[in-house]
């Protein structure tokens, strides 16, 4: 079977191998992780350098394509990442995608605070039902189960993550603001609007699509 070409030029297995790595790892991989990952599944070992030539071969590629994304030397191994001058584009996506709205602020918030904590308690402390908030922030990689708790019923606890430090610019819990900013958020007009029409909804389903 022929090799699929790259601008006029055959790439070699070793160039589709090591691009299809880089495309589906979550860290830098060093030349010979590389190496030894292709060890591994084709039973041959090529050298450090043959690993490099290959990641040359492929940026002269993505160059000569147009594309926009090349394999960068990062944190002592190799990524596949985009080029600088679409960053602006992909921040102003990603700081829509995780824009919370105050429905989500104020569940993060308490459970931020008052973690580990159950749903019937983010319930109690908001007075309104706390599923798709939950279910949201859980999407999001902001809250995860911490364990059960020991009441009837073993409720599921929930706590922040690592994203949620990330995401705000934390080091750790400690660096939280102190407890009545927390009661100014749920003293915010917005907010006691946002119960209102969640404790009367005009239409269930339209009021979850909303949200």
């Amino acid at each position: 079977m022929s090799q699929p070409e790259r601008n006029g030029t055959a790439a070699t297995p070793l160039m589709q191998g090591i691009e299809a790595l880089l495309f589906v790892a979550d860290a830098p991989l060093s030349a010979e992780a590389l190496a030894v990952l292709w060890e591994r599944a084709y039973g041959t070992r090529p050298e450090v350098g043959e690993i490099e030539q290959a990641i040359a071969a492929l940026n002269d590629v993505y160059e000569q394509t147009g594309r926009v994304f090349r394999i960068y030397r990062w944190g002592g191994g190799f990524r596949l990442a985009t080029v600088a001058f679409v960053s602006p584009l992909l921040q102003c996506y990603k700081q829509q995608e995780t824009k919370l709205s105050q429905t989500l602020l104020e569940t993060l918030a308490i459970i931020a605070y008052r973690q580990p904590i159950t749903k019937p308690e983010i319930d109690h402390i908001r007075g309104v039902n706390s599923d798709y908030a939950i279910r949201r922030l859980q999407e999001l990689e902001l809250i995860e189960v911490k364990g059960r708790s020991d009441t009837i019923g073993r409720p599921l606890l929930y706590g922040t993550t690592q994203r949620f430090l990330e995401h705000f610019g934390l080091n750790s819990l400690d660096d939280l603001p102190e407890l009545p900013e927390l009661q100014q958020l749920l003293e915010n007009p917005e907010v006691q609007r946002e119960h209102l029409r969640l404790l009367y909804p005009l239409d269930p389903e339209q009021n979850e699509a909303s949200e």
